[in-house]
């Protein structure tokens, strides 16, 4: 079982290899008795198929055992620096331990041999993961196994320093998505913090945030706010709109140019239209889902997906949508089990802070901006992503070689050894 047809050559300086020929070791773990208290909560990290999804490298586990359960159980203890890829259900999930650890029956370990490198064959896998499921044995849920994994054949270098150098600039990559990452993390903790102040406490007209020390506050519903401000509920400031009239006649979406098709979830745009009536564009507006209480705040022309959609618009110009929409996000209501729309009966009967118009948009702008700030980096990450996708094409199916790096390096290499080699130390 192999690749070989999505190759019409074979690289100069490649071969194929099954997975099996390129470890020492590969196998699956197990799991022991749940109802054996004292086989679990021990010192020994046991790994699930959900912590290979968090990150590259496996630094600690959600549950461990004891020796006791590792001696009762198929577990065994996966050596640091190796390879973890889960088999059942949820595929082709990959992760490099950077720990000892057992894992579960739905998981193999896999120690490679001393003439692969482990970084490129965690890409390799990794840029693999939507074929594994073409060899899945046939039942209810697509699983694999040791032996239809050991039998997986990849085409790769034979050299050692040409999987290094691939897995390096693979990496350099994702070093720059996680540190991008990391940015976009920093921002969206100062932009809590931030409305955390700015809707309790709001920013006076020289740009300061209130303080009672400095400023007169008083009590309301909400607790201590401005005395300037006000208390209402969000059904006296917006209104809504039903999307009948917006909502999209096909699901077949397009690529772009069009105009985008939204819904308020985690998805946000979930493709693109040619169709030019019923389009959106009493802008801005807030998209309200009346099942799950997801909203976007939007201010592009759209047209929408579902009839659960409420379109939240200021009554009046007293109003600044933006600076409703942030005071939702605090007061976010959590959907139950039950199935039941909450505009009407929860939300808009909901309390919010009402600063003047004025502070209303000095608020708004500040939150606006660091939406921009969050907004620039989540598009250079995406760019940095579609990047990385044309990189592993690229270096892990031979299109492009980096020999000419390896040779310069080994070039500069051996510089640098005859240098120190013949350099005298006073």
């Amino acid at each position: 079982m192999s690749y070989e047809r999505d190759f019409k050559d074979l690289p100069e300086g490649w071969k194929w290899a099954r997975l099996g020929e390129v470890c020492k070791n590969l196998k699956a773990g197990g799991t022991p008795a749940r109802d054996m208290l004292d086989y679990w909560g021990g010192n020994i990290p046991f790994a699930l198929v959900e912590d290979l999804t968090k990150n590259k490298y496996l630094t600690s586990t959600s549950e461990t055992i004891t020796e006791k359960g590792l001696k009762n159980s198929s577990a065994w203890i996966v050596p640091k620096n190796s390879i973890l890829i889960s088999i059942y259900a949820s595929l082709g999930e990959v992760a490099i331990n950077k720990i000892d650890t057992s894992t579960n029956q739905a998981i193999l370990g896999m120690i490679l041999k001393e003439n692969y490198d482990l970084e490129f064959i965690y890409y390799l896998l990794k840029f693999n993961k939507n074929n594994f499921e073409k060899f899945t044995t046939q039942t209810t849920q697509k699983n694999l196994n040791k032996k239809i994994v050991s039998e997986l054949k990849f085409a790769l270098p034979t050299s050692t320093a040409e999987q290094q150098k691939i897995a390096e600039i693979l990496e350099t990559i994702d070093n720059a998505i996680e540190k991008t990452d990391k940015i976009i993390e920093k921002y969206k903790r100062i932009k809590q913090g931030l409305m955390q102040d700015l809707l309790t406490k709001g920013i006076d007209e020289n740009g300061n945030i209130r303080d009672e020390k400095t400023h007169k506050f008083k009590d309301s519903p909400l607790g201590r706010i401005p005395e300037e401000w006000e208390v209402v509920r969000l059904g006296e400031v917006i209104e809504y709109e039903q999307p009948q009239k917006y909502i999209v006649s096909t699901e077949n979406y397009e690529d772009k140019p069009g105009t985008p098709v939204l819904t308020a979830g985690k998805t946000f745009i979930l493709g693109y239209t040619s169709e030019n009536f019923g389009i959106y564009d009493a802008l801005p507006v807030i998209l309200f889902d009346d099942f799950t209480t997801d909203t976007k705040f939007v201010n592009f022309p759209f047209k929408v997906k579902s009839s659960a959609t409420k379109l939240l618009k200021a009554k009046d110009k007293k109003i600044n949508l933006f600076y409703v929409f942030n005071t939702m996000q605090m007061i976010r209501v959590k959907p139950g089990s039950e199935h039941k729309r909450f505009w009407i009966s929860e939300y808009s009967k909901l309390y919010i802070p009402l600063p003047p118009l004025p502070e209303q948009q000095r608020i708004a702008e500040i939150l606006s901006q660091i939406d921009q700030a969050i907004e620039k980096e989540q598009q250079y990450k995406e760019k940095l992503q579609k990047i990385k996708q044309g990189l592993m094409q690229d270096l892990l199916t031979g299109k492009v070689r980096v020999n000419h790096l390896v040779e310069e390096e080994e070039k500069w290499t051996g510089i640098y050894k005859q240098f120190y080699k013949n350099v005298k130390i006073i």
